[in-house]
């Protein structure tokens, strides 16, 4: 993604001064939304029972009262999420993740070696992965692929590095679809889960890292108040 305007690009009336939120980066903050970068092991959204009440939305809306969100990452993904400033810019963001105009990157290392693409691939190295995904009810919160039940799943993906002696690589994902847990069902489904992966890994690949290795890397989008192309990158810490 090409990063034009830059990162923290305020529009004009933003406040030169934001507030600092504990745990989790602002990268940028306007009247309308609010693009921050949330760390590995904290809730999107408050979840069930007392002890699952931190998270980043409650977070955000102590500093932004107005904050709402339009998307999510797991509890285990790391990176960049985009909050709405009212209900207004709530609903056109979210038209924007419905209509699939929003460009999102994720980085992850996976367990063993994808192949590399063949000299002179005409589509930059990129494959495709496109196998339904259902919940699986009895096993509820986890996913499978179904082939006749399955709502339509896309993911686009290519090779960004090998390491040979940890038998692991590290991989670019773009989602084309934006199903629960698709990234993970979709890579065990290559058999290649992701490192520390609890939900799909088998127990060796998932205790090879302390943590999900999945980054939600690159943001960019449209400003629905501005008209400006929005580009936000987030390296990831692994």
């Amino acid at each position: 993604m090409k990063a034009e305007p830059p990162q923290n690009n305020y529009p004009a009336g933003n406040a030169a001064v934001t507030p600092v939120i504990p745990g989790i980066g602002l990268l940028h903050a306007d009247d309308s939304l609010l693009v921050l970068d949330k760390p590995a092991g904290l809730l999107s959204v408050p979840g069930r029972g007392e002890g699952k009440q931190d998270c980043l939305s409650a977070r955000v809306q102590a500093s932004f009262p107005d904050a709402l969100i339009v998307h999510r990452l797991d509890q285990a993904t790391s990176g960049l999420m985009l909050m709405a400033r009212g209900a207004a810019m709530q609903r056109a963001l979210s038209r924007l993740f419905e209509t699939r105009v929003v460009g999102k990157r994720y980085v992850a290392v996976v367990s063993g070696q994808l192949p590399l693409p063949a000299p002179g691939d005409a589509d930059g190295g990129w494959g495709l992965i496109d196998l339904p995904i259902i919940v699986d009810w009895p096993n509820r919160p986890l996913r499978i692929i179904d082939s006749e039940h399955g709502r339509p799943s896309q993911t686009r993906w290519r090779v960004l590095s090998h390491d040979v002696a940890a038998n692991t690589t590290r991989v670019e994902l773009e989602p084309i679809t934006g199903r629960s847990h698709q990234l993970r069902v979709h890579l065990k489904a290559l058999g290649h889960p992701i490192l520390g992966c609890a939900l799909y890994a088998p127990d060796a690949v998932h205790a090879a890292s302390p943590r999900l290795l999945l980054h939600a890397a690159a943001l960019q989008f449209t400003h629905p108040a501005s008209g400006l192309v929005m580009s936000f990158e987030s390296p990831p810490g692994f």
